[in-house]
């Protein structure tokens, strides 16, 4: 199916998905405003379906999505997107914050929220690929793994790592440095925005997300290590 549209813009192709209408159009008419092309859905179905066929850039998620659960959607967008996925939910804890990010989302929000702020936030994920990563040169080899900036792919040897979009970035951001020990708050100007502001453990969770791609073993030697009370660096090899 093909999502309910608003009127198309020039930031980008943005998919809300949330089952209370008037929310959906109130957010979708403030993201046409800025600029960018919306498309409604209403069901977790219906969130699957749209992101398949329409290859948006942005998902808005509720996690309280009727048919499929907010979380559910996040995995199955996972499995055929790398659209950026900025959560919206009215499970404020810790707890579930880090799960919807374990879930493979790029962002959260938490209702009640400001959609200025929202709209913000899509912006600064829409930005990344252009900001704030050091891409001087086309490839960059760190052992087995091969980062290929311009096909933004990674491969270990001649297989490749299906890595999401934030995965690779903050690959990139590791890799331009190897051996120098980056802080969370430094990953997540580089990668999110300076702008920011939410649970600086979302670079944990990320991190631990690509690691496990890279094939690496929680505490065992890899690509990426964890340098406790600091940071992270890319291992220099």
């Amino acid at each position: 199916m093909r999502a309910e549209r608003t009127q198309p813009g020039h930031g980008g192709r943005v998919i809300v998905a949330e089952d209370e209408k008037s929310l959906a159009a109130m957010v979708a008419t403030y993201l046409s405003r800025a600029g960018f092309e919306v498309g409604q859905v209403h069901t977790g179905v219906q969130a699957v379906q749209t992101v398949q066929a329409e290859e948006p850039d942005v998902l808005v998620l509720d996690l309280g999505l009727p048919g499929l659960d907010g979380l559910e959607v996040c995995r199955r967008v996972r499995a055929i997107s790398d659209c950026y996925v900025l959560i919206l939910t009215a499970r404020g804890s810790e707890d579930d914050r880090l799960t919807g990010l374990a879930a493979g989302a790029d962002d959260y929000i938490t209702k009640p929220f400001s959609v200025r702020e929202l709209v913000a936030r899509v912006h600064a994920v829409l930005r990344r690929p252009r900001t704030g990563l050091p891409q001087p040169e086309a490839v960059r080899i760190r052992g087995e793994l091969t980062i290929d900036l311009a096909g933004h792919e990674a491969r270990i040897g001649a297989t490749p790592v299906p890595l999401t979009r934030t995965e690779f970035d903050l690959l990139t951001v590791l890799s331009a440095a190897p051996g120098r020990v980056l802080s969370r708050r430094q990953l997540i100007d580089a990668v999110w925005d300076t702008s920011w502001v939410g649970d600086e453990r979302i670079v944990d969770v990320h991190i631990g997300h690509l690691r496990r791609k890279l094939g690496e073993e929680p505490d065992g030697p890899g690509f990426i290590e964890t340098v406790r009370g600091v940071g992270y660096r890319m291992v220099d090899r």
